[in-house]
């Protein structure tokens, strides 16, 4: 639940911090005090894009934090974890957003957040709904993701979509191809010299630095054969060689030892010197053993190095810049070679992948429709309870048609277009009248009827999707009395399940909150300042009449308002 929100700075807000409770939280006051601030405000840390025209005036930057309690949710703790952000806090998460005037970060437990991340992590707790965002279900392209998030096939348009990406990242190839035909054929030729001539030399990886280490070796042979020769004669083969005198050193020590332990340490030092001598001294007479004079393999040597400079010069300057090179024409060259066959692969891939669509496609439309009809019974059970009792509520779909789609259903020539969510279009259809037929819901819903059917909507889809957090900010727009009062009593059942968070007007609606928010606009020292309050018990009811009867409460409208706050189950 969203436990707390803090503001500072934002737009008329001076410094708030509301404390929110679990159930139906009420938010009332006069228009103009700054109800949709608060909205705004609780907009940024759900990673709206900001203004920065919000920041107060004279305020250096605004902050926006907001509290969430019993947030362990998997699919969070999921998203904390893909973005390397702490989740040790969990089951308590806290999303921040401050704004100064040239830009805005955001922060989801004190770790630095994209708005996206913050978007995605939002999501998972609560859903926001505005006062004109109910005109959302006129568009049809909305229609079609509320049936899927009410039947949870997340899991399914996602495999389809992952199909999708694999037919067109196909057909791109297939298409690329096809499109370089001309190309590749006049090319054909220039790659076929190129590689005859690279593949003639045959470079290997590393070959040059191995051919100039040999060369070096070759030409100083003589200095290697003298130089060696004449370093072995010094340690060990000479009259007053190093070994010899590092015998006489080492015998020596061994007598000074017998006198003073001290010199034992020095003995065993100039037993390692000898032992250090003589494998030097055995390795320059193995070496010199081994020095070859041969000028022809140095002449071989350097005429390799030769072409090997020769095709650094024409293919990129180094040795690997040249079998790059080699390797990439090498491609195009047996794709030329095999155009027709390569083609006829891809063709083959394509084929394979759109049965694989439309097999992801077809079971997902299936699912849709045996989604639809519980969800048209949900619905019409939803707007009995306000208000509509001979409503039918009606989801059609249909697909379209298309000589190149690439969903193809076994058995028929059909082709249907691949929408980015399936093969299904989805819109709904409404009758309010027995017997008048359903018609589409743009055509024949009224103000106050939408308000009442995306309440149903998000009763239902809060049952189905399990959302601990809805926020009202005034959809009871365009309705008033008996179905004001059943629209209360809708929020409230729902908050027994979720805490919901409501901005309305209407006192119908007002009287049933377990907690009341008032808002309220005042002007101190020159500056205007919204605030926040909430209402103890006593008071609940005092602000309920206002709102039946304006500033001046009378008797009868705080009676009215007792009546109304009395629902079972309410502790008013």
């Amino acid at each position: 639940m969203l436990r707390s929100l803090y503001v500072r700075d934002y737009a008329l807000i001076d410094e708030l911090e509301i404390t929110f409770g679990s159930g139906l939280n009420i938010i009332t006051g006069e228009t103009g005090t700054g109800k949709s601030i608060l909205v705004g405000a609780l907009r940024m840390i759900l990673g709206d894009r900001a203004n920065t025209d919000v920041v107060r005036e004279g305020a250096k930057k605004a902050v926006i934090e907001g509290v969430f309690d019993e947030a362990n949710l998997d699919r969070v703790r999921q998203l904390l974890a893909e973005h390397a952000i702490d989740t040790d806090p969990l089951p308590r998460l806290i999303l921040r957003r401050q704004i100064t005037k040239h830009g805005s970060r955001g922060f989801i437990n004190d770790t630095p957040a994209t708005l996206d991340v913050m978007r995605a992590v939002s999501s998972e707790l609560m859903d926001l709904h505005g006062q004109h965002e109910h005109q959302s279900l006129l568009d049809t392209a909305t229609h079609l993701r509320l049936v899927d998030s009410f039947g949870g096939l997340g899991g399914l348009v996602q495999h389809y979509q992952q199909k999708r990406r694999e037919v067109a990242a196909l057909v791109d190839e297939y298409d690329e191809l096809a499109a370089r035909e001309r190309e590749l054929q006049e090319q054909r030729e220039l790659y076929g010299f190129q590689i005859k001539e690279i593949d003639a030399v045959d470079p290997q990886p590393d070959e040059e630095e191995q051919l100039r280490a040999e060369e070096r070796v070759l030409e100083h042979a003589e200095r290697l054969y003298d130089a060696t020769a004449a370093l072995y004669e010094m340690l060990f083969a000479s009259e007053n060689a190093v070994h010899d005198q590092l015998v006489v050193a080492r015998n020596e020590l061994q007598d000074l030892a017998r006198i003073d332990d001290a010199f034992a340490p020095q003995v065993e030092e100039m037993q390692s010197a000898q032992i250090i001598v003589n494998e030097l001294a055995s390795f320059l007479q193995d070496y010199n053993a081994h020095v070859e004079f041969d000028p022809e393999r140095l002449e071989v040597i350097r005429e390799r190095i030769t072409e090997l400079e020769r095709l650094k010069r024409k293919y990129g300057g180094s040795l690997e810049a040249v079998l790059d090179h080699r390797a990439r024409i090498g491609e195009q060259y047996a794709l030329a070679e095999d155009f027709e066959g390569n083609l006829e692969r891809l063709a083959h891939q394509i084929e394979a992948a759109q049965t694989e669509l439309t097999d992801a496609a077809q079971r997902l439309s299936a699912k849709r429709r045996e989604v639809a009809g519980r969800m048209e019974a949900a619905i019409e059970e939803e707007l009995r309870t306000l208000g509509m009792p001979d409503s039918r509520f009606d989801v059609r779909f249909e697909q379209l048609p298309a000589d190149d789609g690439w969903i193809r259903p076994t058995g028929t020539e059909a082709r249907y277009k691949a929408l980015p969510r399936g093969m299904d279009q989805a819109a709904f259809y409404l009758s309010t009248n027995v017997g008048e037929p359903p018609k589409p819901l743009v055509d024949v819903a009224s103000g106050g009827e939408i308000s009442r059917i995306m309440l149903a909507l998000k009763t239902i889809l809060a049952k189905s999707e399990r959302l601990p957090i809805l926020v009202f900010d005034e959809i009871d727009n365009g309705v008033s009395g008996d179905m004001a009062r059943r629209v209360g009593e809708s929020m409230y059942s729902l908050a027994r399940y979720h805490q919901i968070v409501a901005i309305t007007h209407l006192p119908q609606i007002a009287a049933l909150g377990d907690v009341h928010f008032v808002v309220d606009k005042t002007v101190a020292d020159g500056r205007t300042h919204t605030t926040i309050r909430r209402l103890p018990e006593d008071e609940h009811a005092a602000q309920v009449a206002t709102l039946i009867s304006g500033t001046d409460v009378t008797d009868a409208a705080l009676k009215s308002a007792r009546e109304l706050m009395h629902t079972p189950g309410n502790s008013c």
